[in-house]
C-alpha cells in the first residue's frame, strides 16, 4: 500500500477522553482500552458502518487495545445468519480482526432475565399494560409528568407477571416490563423506558427458547459492562440514551467497571441512502440486484465494484471523526480509491464500444508485438508484448466523418494519430452499410514510426489513440455505473427516496474487446483501461469464456479538497 494510504488513527475528541481516563487518576487507570462493534444481524454492512468499524477497531489499535466483534441480535424479525456470516467477512476483508472474542447478546439472556428480576425486586422496574399508543398518550411533555397506573404494583405481582411474560402465558403487545427512574425527567429516555418486550417469533440462535425479548438500551449496558468494555463508541442519536445507559449498569449487581460510552457523528454520504430498511427496500423489490449490487452503499457492494479495503481506510481516517452530523461527497470515497489504484492498478487496452480499424497499407497476414508499460508509475511492474496487425479494434467515438472543432481524432484527412505503442496512422476515409453507419475506419501507417515518433521527428497533431489486436482480442462485457439516486438528498425531509433513483445507473456493454493478456483475469483483480476508467473482474457474473469488467471509478477527478 502507498505510504499516504497506510491509514492510521490520529488525534480526535474521542482519544482525548480515553487519554484522560487511562492516565493518572483517571477512571480506567492502569486497564487496557477495550471497544466494542455491534452490529445488529439484520442486513449487510454499508460504508457508513466502515466508519464505525475504523473508529471502534482502530481506537483499539492505536492503544494496544481490544475491540469485541458482537452481534446485536435481540430483535429477531429481521435477523438471519446470512447476516451474520456476512457481517464477519466484511470486517476481515477491511482488515481488522476480534481475535476470538465474538459474541451474540443472545448469549446473555438467561443473565440479562436475572437482571430484569433483580430490578423488579429493587423496586425499580414494574409490569406495565398500557398500549405503546396509551403510554405516548400519557408520557407528557417538557413540564408535564407521564402517568402510568401500574408503576406502583406490588413487586411480588410485577414477579408473578414477569414470569408469565417470560413462559408464554401473556399475549403479544399485551405487557412489557419498564424500568421505575422517573416519569418527569425532561429526558424523554428516562420517563419509565421499555426494557422488555413479548415476541412470539423463531430467533435464529435461541428458536423459540425465550418469548421475551430486552430492548436495546436495556441489553447494550449489561453486555458492555460483562465483557469489560472500557469505551463504548457509538453514534450521535445515542447521546440522549447515555443517562439510561448509565442508569443500567449503576442499578445492576455487575461486578465490573462501569464502561463510559462517547458519542460520534455517524456518516453521511451524498446520492446514496444508508438506512438498513431502505437498503432492503431496494433489494427485496428488485430496484437493485441483491446487497452487492455495485451500485449499493454496502461494503459487499462497494467490493464488487472494485474497491479497495486500502481505499475504504484511507476515506475513514481523513474524514476525521466529528461530534456533529455532516454530508460527505461521494467525489472523496472516488478520489480516494483512485488514488489507491493509480499507485497499483496495471495499465492494459480495452475497446468498449468497438468499431474496426483497417490499416490498408499494412501487410496482410503479417503480425507482430509491440511493448507497452503495466505501469508508468511504478517501473517494477515491467512492461509486456501486445500483439498488432491490419485489423485492430478502436472506440467508436476516436472517428467522425465530419469532424467537430478541435477534434483530434480520427476522421478522413485529419491529423496523424498514434496508436499507443505502436504506429502513426492517418484516415484516409470509412465502410458504410446499406443504412449509412459506419462499420470500419480506413487508415494508412507510417512504417517508419514504430513505437509512435516519426523517423524525421516531425510533430503529430493528433490524439494517442487506444486499441486491441481484432484477431487476438477477448470479447467481455463491460458495466458502467454512475450514482444510484440522481438527488444528493434522497431522503431528506418528505421525499419518497424511490422517486430520486437514476435510470441511468447502469449501462451494461456486452460487445467490448480486451487485450488477450486478460483472458485468465479473476475477481479481484483490477486495471486501468487506458483512457476509460479503472475497472475491476465482477466477482459475480465473470467467468472463463464470459469476461465481465466493473467501471469502479473514471480517470477523471472532479472532487475539489
Amino acid at each position: 500500500m502507498p505510504e499516504e494510504l497506510k491509514p492510521t488513527m490520529t488525534q480526535n475528541f474521542i482519544h482525548d477522553f480515553i487519554d484522560e481516563d487511562i492516565a493518572q487518576g483517571g477512571q480506567f487507570q492502569g486497564m487496557t482500552v477495550h471497544t466494542r462493534f455491534p452490529p445488529e444481524p439484520n442486513g449487510y454492512l454499508h460504508i457508513g458502518h466502515a466508519k464505525a468499524i475504523f473508529v471502534d477497531f482502530g481506537t483499539a489499535e492505536k492503544y494496544g487495545g481490544l475491540c469485541n466483534l458482537r452481534m446485536d441480535d435481540t430483535n429477531p424479525t429481521k435477523e438471519d445468519v446470512e447476516y451474520v456470516e456476512a457481517i464477519q467477512e466484511d470486517i476481515h476483508w477491511l482488515g481488522y480482526d476480534w481475535g476470538g472474542r465474538f459474541f451474540f447478546a443472545s448469549d446473555y439472556f438467561e443473565k440479562m432475565y436475572e437482571y430484569a428480576v433483580e430490578l423488579i425486586k429493587k423496586g425499580l422496574a414494574y409490569v406495565c399494560e398500557l398500549t405503546p399508543e396509551e403510554f405516548k398518550a400519557n408520557r407528557g411533555d417538557i413540564g408535564i409528568p407521564a402517568t402510568s397506573p401500574y408503576r406502583d404494583r406490588p413487586i411480588e405481582e410485577n414477579l408473578r407477571l414477569f414470569e408469565m411474560m417470560k413462559n408464554g402465558q401473556v399475549e403479544e403487545g399485551k405487557m412489557t416490563l419498564r424500568a421505575k427512574i422517573d416519569l418527569a425527567s425532561g429526558n424523554l429516555n428516562l420517563r419509565d423506558p421499555i426494557i422488555y418486550r413479548i415476541r412470539f417469533i423463531n430467533h435464529h440462535r435461541q428458536g423459540t427458547k425465550w418469548c421475551i425479548y430486552p430492548m436495546y438500551d436495556f441489553a447494550h449496558p449489561i453486555q458492555d459492562a460483562l465483557e469489560g468494555i472500557t469505551h463504548s463508541l457509538c453514534s450521535l442519536e445515542f447521546e440522549s440514551h447515555r443517562p439510561l445507559y448509565d442508569w443500567v449498569v449503576s442499578n445492576v449487581s455487575i461486578p465490573y467497571h462501569k464502561p463510559r460510552q462517547i458519542e460520534f457523528a455517524r456518516l453521511g454520504i451524498d446520492h446514496t441512502v444508508m438506512s438498513k430498511r431502505k437498503l432492503r427496500k431496494l433489494v427485496e423489490e428488485h430496484y437493485v440486484s441483491g446487497w452487492d449490487d455495485p451500485r449499493m452503499p454496502t461494503l459487499c457492494g462497494l467490493r464488487r465494484r472494485g474497491y479497495t479495503a486500502a481505499s475504504i481506510r484511507n476515506f475513514c481516517e481523513r474524514i476525521g471523526v466529528a461530534k456533529s452530523p455532516n454530508t460527505v461527497e461521494y467525489g472523496f470515497l472516488e478520489h480516494c480509491l483512485r488514488e489507491d489504484l493509480n499507485e497499483t492498478a496495471q495499465r492494459t487496452m480495452a475497446v468498449i464500444r468497438p468499431i474496426r480499424l483497417t490499416i490498408t497499407n499494412y501487410p496482410e497476414g503479417k503480425s507482430e508485438t509491440v511493448t507497452v508499460e503495466n505501469n508508468p508509475l511504478d517501473p517494477a511492474a515491467g512492461t509486456r508484448e501486445i500483439a498488432f496487425s491490419r485489423n485492430l479494434w478502436i472506440e467508436s467515438d476516436d472517428f467522425l466523418e465530419t469532424p467537430v472543432p478541435k477534434y483530434k481524432r480520427l476522421y478522413p484527412n485529419g491529423p496523424e494519430c498514434r496508436l499507443k505503442g505502436a504506429y502513426l496512422i492517418r484516415c484516409t476515409g470509412c465502410v458504410k452499410d446499406e443504412n449509412g453507419s459506419v462499420t470500419e475506419v480506413l487508415a494508412e501507417y507510417d512504417p517508419e514510426s514504430r513505437g509512435g515518433d516519426p523517423a524525421d521527428g516531425r510533430k503529430v497533431r493528433g490524439a494517442t489513440i487506444h486499441w486491441v489486436d481484432a484477431a487476438t482480442a477477448i470479447d467481455a462485457e463491460v458495466r458502467l455505473y454512475d450514482n444510484l439516486f440522481t438527488d444528493a438528498e434522497p431522503d431528506a425531509g418528505d421525499k419518497n427516496f424511490l422517486d430520486c433513483l437514476n435510470p441511468s445507473s447502469l449501462e451494461a456493454l456486452p460487445h467490448a474487446k480486451v487485450e488477450a493478456g486478460l483472458a485468465g483475469a479473476e475477481a479481484p483483480a483490477s486495471f486501468q483501461f487506458l483512457r476509460q476508467g479503472y475497472f475491476c473482474v465482477d466477482n459475480k457474473d465473470s467467468a472463463p469464456g464470459h469476461l465481465v469488467f466493473n467501471r469502479s471509478v473514471s480517470l477523471k477527478d472532479s472532487f475539489k479538497f
